[in-house]
C-alpha cells in the first residue's frame, strides 16, 4: 500500500469521527437504544458548549467556527421555521447544503491562529450575514410549502457536488497534516450532509447533528494526546510515549539508540530550516523500520527504536537496512537556501560594503540557481535484554554506549552491545 494510504493514515483518518458517525447511524436507524428527541436535543448542547469551552481553552478557532456553524444549521432547520409558524421548505434546505460546505472550505483552507481579532473577526462577520440571510428566507415560508413527511428528502444535484467539493478539500487537507482538527472537519461535513438528506425525519437529523458537533469536540481531545505524546515537528511518538513504553515491557527486547551524523553542521551551514527537514527525512524512514519496530524521537537528533521480543542478532539486518536507506535518500537543497550572511562584527561592515545596482540584481536573480545534495547518515547502537534480571536504565545505556562507539568507528554504521552476562564478565576480568 502506498505510504499515502497506509495503515496509520487510514485509522487517523476513521478513528474516531468514522466510529462516531457509524454509532450515530445505528442509533438514528435501530432500535437498539431508544432515544427521545429531546434527549438528543440535549446530548447536542453538551457536545456544543464542551466542544466550545475546549476550543476556547486549546486556541482551536477552526473547530470553534466548525462548531458554530453546525449549531446555527441545526438550530435553522430545527427551530426557525417552526418559530415563525411555518413550514421550512425546500429552497432553505439546499441553501444550507450550500452554505454548510462552503463554510467548511473556507475553514478547511484557513491556518490556525488562535483568537486573534484579525483571523476571527471576518470569519464571525461572514457567519453573521449568512445566519441573517437564512432567517430571512425561513421567516417568508409559505405554509403551502409543506414538505412530505419521507425517511429522505432528495436534495438537489449541485448540493451533493458542493459537498463534494468541500469533502475532497479537506481530505486532502489531512493527507498533507494528518491532525484530528482535519479528519473531524471531514467527517463532520458528512454528517451534515446526512442530516440534511433525513431532515424530515427530525430523530433521524438529530441523531447526525449530534454526531457532527460530537465529532468536533472529541478531535481536540484527540489533538492535545497528540501533542502530548507524539513529536510536533516529525510526527513520531515522543519520549513521554516511549517512557510509557518502557513500562509494560517484557524480555526479551532490544533498543536500538539512533543518532544523526553531523547534525549541528547542518544547523550551522545551512540553517534550522535545513535542519529540521533533514529531521523530518530521518523520521520518515525511521516509522518505516521493518522487523517490529517502534520509532521514538526523544530529543534533538536523538531517536530510539523499540523491538519487543527480538534479539539484536533479529533486528541488526532491519536496523543495517534502515542505514542504507538513509544514506541513500535524495536530499537536495537549492544553493540559495545556503546561509552566508556574516554573523558577529562584520554583519554591519559586510552589508555597507556589498552594493549591487539593480542591473546586477536583476541579472543575478535570472541565473539558474544549483542544487546541492546533502548527503544524510546514522549511526546505530542496539543493545538486548534477554532475561528478567536486566532493567531498562542498562539496556539504554548499553545502547548508548555501542552508539558513541559506531561514531568513534567513523560514523554511518550499526554497533552491536555486548550481551549482559559478557559485561558482568568483562567487569569481574578488570577487577
Amino acid at each position: 500500500m502506498s505510504d499515502v494510504w497506509k495503515q496509520s493514515t487510514l485509522r487517523a483518518l476513521t478513528v474516531p469521527g468514522g466510529v462516531v458517525l457509524v454509532c450515530a447511524a445505528i442509533l438514528a436507524h435501530t432500535q437498539w437504544i431508544a432515544l427521545p428527541g429531546p434527549s438528543l436535543n440535549f446530548l447536542s448542547y453538551c457536545a456544543l458548549l464542551g466542544g466550545m469551552l475546549l476550543a476556547w481553552r486549546f486556541h482551536a478557532s477552526r473547530i470553534f467556527l466548525a462548531l458554530l456553524i453546525v449549531y446555527l444549521s441545526q438550530l435553522a432547520i430545527g427551530r426557525l421555521a417552526p418559530l415563525h409558524g411555518r413550514v421550512w421548505i425546500a429552497s432553505g434546505v439546499a441553501l444550507l447544503g450550500v452554505l454548510i460546505p462552503l463554510n467548511f472550505g473556507f475553514i478547511g483552507l484557513m491556518q490556525e491562529r488562535g483568537f486573534i481579532v484579525s483571523s476571527v473577526a471576518p470569519a464571525l462577520l461572514f457567519i453573521f450575514v449568512q445566519s441573517v440571510l437564512v432567517a430571512v428566507l425561513a421567516g417568508g415560508a409559505e405554509p403551502a410549502a409543506r414538505l412530505r413527511h419521507a425517511a429522505t428528502y432528495v436534495l438537489p444535484n449541485y448540493v451533493f457536488v458542493a459537498f463534494a467539493i468541500a469533502g475532497l478539500l479537506l481530505l486532502g487537507r489531512f493527507l498533507g497534516s494528518r491532525k484530528p482538527a482535519d479528519s473531524a472537519l471531514f467527517w463532520s461535513l458528512v454528517a451534515c450532509l446526512l442530516s440534511l438528506c433525513f431532515h424530515p425525519v427530525m430523530r433521524v437529523s438529530a441523531a447526525y447533528w449530534l454526531a457532527a458537533l460530537s465529532i468536533l469536540a472529541i478531535s481536540i481531545v484527540e489533538t492535545s494526546y497528540l501533542f502530548a505524546y507524539h513529536d510536533e515537528l516529525t510526527g513520531l511518538p515522543s519520549r513521554r510515549t516511549f517512557n510509557d513504553a518502557l513500562h509494560g515491557l517484557e524480555p526479551p527486547y532490544s533498543i536500538a539508540a539512533v543518532d544523526i551524523d553531523h547534525f549541528k553542521s547542518f544547523n550551522d551551514t545551512y540553517g534550522h530550516d535545513v535542519g529540521d527537514q533533514v529531521l523530518r527525512l530521518v523520521a520518515g524512514k525511521l516509522a518505516g523500520v521493518a522487523g517490529g519496530g517502534h520509532a521514538y524521537r526523544c530529543g534533538g537528533e536523538e531517536f530510539t527504536i523499540l523491538f519487543p521480543g527480538k534479539l539484536s542478532a533479529d533486528v541488526t539486518p532491519h536496523l543495517e537496512q534502515l542505514r542504507l536507506a538513509i544514506e541513500s535518500a535524495e536530499f537536495r537543497m537549492r544553493g540559495g537556501e545556503r546561509r552566508r550572511t556574516p554573523r558577529g562584527r562584520d554583519r554591519r561592515s559586510a552589508g555597507g560594503r556589498v552594493r549591487t545596482r539593480k542591473a546586477d540584481a536583476i541579472r543575478q536573480l535570472a541565473r539558474p540557481v544549483p542544487t546541492e545534495h546533502i548527503s544524510v547518515t546514522v549511526s546505530i547502537g542496539v543493545a538486548s535484554c534477554i532475561s528478567a534480571g536486566g532493567s531498562t536504565e542498562e539496556v539504554l545505556k548499553a545502547a548508548d554506549k555501542a552508539l558513541y562507539r559506531a561514531k568513534a568507528n567513523g560514523r554511518n554504521c550499526v554497533e552491536i552491545a555486548p550481551s549482559r552476562r559478557a559485561r558482568r564478565a568483562k567487569a569481574e576480568g578488570i577487577a
